[in-house]
Formats: structure tokens, sequence, C-alpha cells
């Protein structure tokens, strides 16, 4: 049988974790309310990001393209974190490890030439 009670230091974290996160969010609403900052008027409701009011429906769909690259950027971020720490211990993981990162960064090489040669990076 399984002691449920080795779990518990596991809920208390989790339960710490959902009381701060939630006060987090909600204590500055509360006291924006609190304290008459919420005060809605047109001039705050207007449109602040680019000048104009939007032509468009806001549900409109994005053009794939969006997507895939940030796709693809975030698999290249995701390459340079795993590179760090691969520079940092690369005497103590030897040749092994030397020729492990090759073989990834060829996959992802490979990976970009893919995406290439299918016209996911051309832009119009």
């Amino acid at each position: 049988m399984v002691d449920l009670a080795q779990y518990l230091p596991i809920l208390i974290f989790l339960g710490v974790a959902l009381l701060l996160s939630s006060t987090f969010v909600f204590l500055p609403m509360l006291v924006g309310r609190l304290t008459g900052a919420h005060k809605p008027e047109p001039a705050k409701l207007s449109e602040y990001e680019c000048g104009f009011p939007a032509f468009e429906e806001p549900r409109s769909q994005f053009d794939v393209r969006f997507y895939l690259v940030a796709i693809l950027f975030i698999i290249f971020d995701l390459e340079a974190a795993f590179l760090f720490p691969w520079a940092v211990s690369l005497d103590q993981i030897g040749w092994a490890g030397w020729a492990t990162m090759m073989i990834f960064i060829a996959e992802l090489v490979l990976g970009l030439v893919y995406a290439w040669k299918k016209g996911a990076l051309d832009w119009e």
C-alpha cells in the first residue's frame, strides 16, 4: 500500500502556491476598487496602442505563418537554452557529450532546412 502521508508536503506546497498566486491577482483589483482607482471613462476605454479604432473583427484568424515563425523561434530559443549548460559542463561530459550535442544541432539544422525549403520562413 502507498502511504498517502508522503504526499502531504506537495499538497501543502500547491495550496500555498494557489493562495499566493490568487492573492497577487485579486488583491490589486480589490485595492483598486476600494481606493477609487477604478473609474472607467471613455478616454480610458479608448484604443491606446495604435492610436486609431480597430477596423476589423477582433476575432479574425491570423495567418498560419505567424504561428510557424513563433514555433521556430521557440525551437531555436530552446536550443540556446540547452547549449549553455552543455558548454559549461563540456569538460566533464567528454567526447560522448560533445557527439550527442552535435547530433542534436544537426537535427535542428535539418529542421531549419526543411522549414526553409517548405517556405515557412518566406514573408510576402
